[in-house]
């Protein structure tokens, strides 16, 4: 219900404050702006004025002596006007892009302390919608809406002054029209906020449609979905059409009116003041009626163009409403730890932890385990049994509903967040890399990380080799999520990637799922070196992997089933462990 009366608003002026608190750091840039648009509006309406002294001074009299005087103003008054637009463009752009910066760098930030959750339920595409077009909406504001309509209104109050100043019956003429073009405008702006609103909506999905579908052209490729994909675009395509036709109708309709009236408007003050003039009528010159034929365009024309830049502004403040509303998100984690974890021994300990990414329906249900400093545990069990959730829990990258997680016997919401996780290194079954070199997806641009560290802990694992056989070594560009590199060369740069920050816990998410066995060799070899002498967390579904692990755990539907060591394990009669690791046996002597 509020955010229908929300929509209801044709200008929301808490939100307009609220983007006008960022002005604050450039209050001598707006201020200059501000003085420019002042100039404009004084300046602009002082040459109709100047106009209407020459005609009656020297041309009705037909005097010539006075007239270039005349005309040095007049040229005077435009060369300053000139030079009040050229300010104001550059520096009402200037403050509208300096604005943007600030906003979309708070954006960003805060983006990057979001939990993780908010990312599951968010679209990409929306949210790069959010930090790019929607922010350039925002630059519109100061260069285009604000100052614009704000210069438009107070040439228009000038205008109105000096035209009564100079000839009241004629004005009056000119202020009967006007209520219509104030309600036009008004009936305009309402329906074109509207407009505006199904064209952003419509642009953010477009954005997130095709975000998905480029990177995940290969699985639309090999089921052919080409076909399906297309007319799935064509028909957000004709939504997007469809919303920006609105607003080029809307604007087909308001303009030929404004214009139709503006110029009916012209015709009456011609029309009565040429017959005063012809008359020889008191109060009107031929001056007025040659500087009336300016000043109405001067009135008009910044009255209905308000509108277009009214049109502007509301685009920008749908943009900002839009923007705002993801810094208002309330999704972070709450990092109000006190304890700087330098290094851990690697004791880690989950006493009856509840955990559930959707509300009442638990994940882990009431998860209790002991892992000692240096071991090496591994987690085993059955697609969605609590594995992974495991791994996100002990990041903080979700909040437990119950329970407590400790290393080394202090409750992890006790540290700060960024020293607990510079503890941890993470390598996950799905490898993203970023489209730079491997030594920067390596180092992820730590200064405290040489080239130096990286070849050396490179060869501690065995694969500096691999690495230099690469066009470039270690600044060899592996371009977007790594496509230049194999499923299996991804792993062994993720591998590296954790061993070089000398973690005190590691954790292996699956990371031999999808690789050859080749791979798979150099990547158990990088396992044994990297787990030594430090605590290791290992999740795998190959068991062969995780025999000689000091523990395994079992899970099945988020809770530990059976624990121990892998010959225990297999001593349990009709136990779980068991049971899947002769299936999984069965298989490969088949095969």
């Amino acid at each position: 219900m509020a955010q229908d009366e929300t929509k209801k608003k044709i200008f929301d002026v808490s939100l307009f404050k609220r983007l006008l608190d960022y002005i604050k750091p450039y209050r001598t840039v707006f201020i200059i702006a501000l003085v420019c648009v002042i100039g404009l509006a004084v300046f602009g309406a002082l040459r109709p004025y100047v106009l209407q002294e020459a005609v009656d001074t020297q041309i009705a009299k037909k005097k010539y002596d006075g007239f270039l005087f005349y005309i040095g103003i007049m040229l005077g008054l435009l060369v300053i006007e000139v030079i009040c637009q050229l300010l104001f463009i550059y520096y009402a752009s200037w403050l509208g892009q300096s604005v943007v910066k600030d906003i979309r760098v708070k954006l960003f930030r805060h983006m990057l302390k979001f939990r993780m959750a908010y990312f599951d339920k968010s679209s990409v595409g929306v949210l790069i919608t959010r930090a790019v077009t929607d922010m350039e909406r925002i630059a519109d504001i100061f260069g285009q809406g604000l100052f614009m309509i704000f210069s438009d209104i107070l040439k228009m109050a000038v205008v109105a002054g000096f035209m009564l100043f100079m000839n009241w019956k004629l004005s009056l003429i000119v202020f009967i029209t006007m209520p219509i073009i104030v309600f036009a405008t008004k009936v305009f702006q309402k329906y074109m906020k509207r407009a505006f609103e199904d064209v952003r909506t419509e642009v953010s999905n477009l954005n997130s449609f095709v975000q998905e579908r480029v990177t995940g052209m290969k699985i639309l490729q090999l089921f052919t979905r080409e076909t399906t994909e297309y007319k799935k675009f064509k028909a957000i395509n004709e939504r997007h059409k469809k919303g920006w036709l609105k607003t080029v109708w809307y604007n087909s309709i308001f303009f030929p009116i404004a214009e139709f009236v503006s110029s009916l408007t012209l015709a009456m003050v011609i029309l009565v003041g040429g017959y005063d003039v012809v008359s020889e009528n008191p109060g009107t010159t031929l001056g007025h009626l040659v500087a009336f034929t300016m000043f109405i365009p001067m009135l008009f024309r910044p009255l209905y163009q308000i509108a277009n830049k009214f049109n502007t502004l509301q685009m920008g403040m749908v943009a900002a409403d839009r923007v705002f509303k993801v810094l208002d998100t309330d999704s972070n984690i709450d990092d109000v730890g006190t304890i700087e974890a330098n290094h851990f021994k690697g004791e880690i300990e989950f006493d009856n932890v509840r955990f559930s990414y959707v509300k009442d329906e638990e994940v882990l249900k009431g998860i209790s385990l002991h892992v000692d400093a240096g071991e090496t545990v591994a987690i085993v069990g059955a697609t969605g049994a609590g594995k992974s959730t495991i791994i996100n829990l002990l990041n903080r990258f979700y909040e437990i509903n119950s329970g407590h997680i400790k290393i080394d016997g202090i409750d992890i919401t006790e540290m700060t967040l960024s020293s607990l996780r510079n503890q941890i290194a993470v390598v996950l079954q799905d490898v993203f890399l970023f489209a730079d070199t491997i030594l920067n997806n390596i180092t992820l641009n730590n200064e405290y990380i040489t080239e130096e560290d990286v070849i050396t802990a490179a060869k501690a694992i065995g694969i500096h080799e691999f690495i230099t056989t690469l066009p470039g070594g270690y600044h060899y560009n592996v371009k977007e999520r790594g496509v230049m590199l194999s499923s299996g060369q991804r792993q062994l740069i993720s591998f590296l990637r954790a061993y070089v920050t000398n973690p005190s816990i590691l954790i292996l998410d699956e990371a031999t799922s999808s690789v050859d066995s080749y791979s798979e060799q150099l990547i158990q070899d990088a396992t044994d070196t990297i787990t030594k002498g430090r605590t290791s967390i290992v999740i795998a579904h190959r068991l062969a992997t995780i025999q000689q692990a000091d523990k395994i755990i079992v899970m099945d539907a988020g809770q530990i089933v059976e624990m121990g060591t892998h010959s225990s394990l297999l001593k349990k009669k009709g136990g779980y462990y068991k049971n899947l690791y002769e299936v999984q046996f069965l298989k490969a002597e088949v095969v």
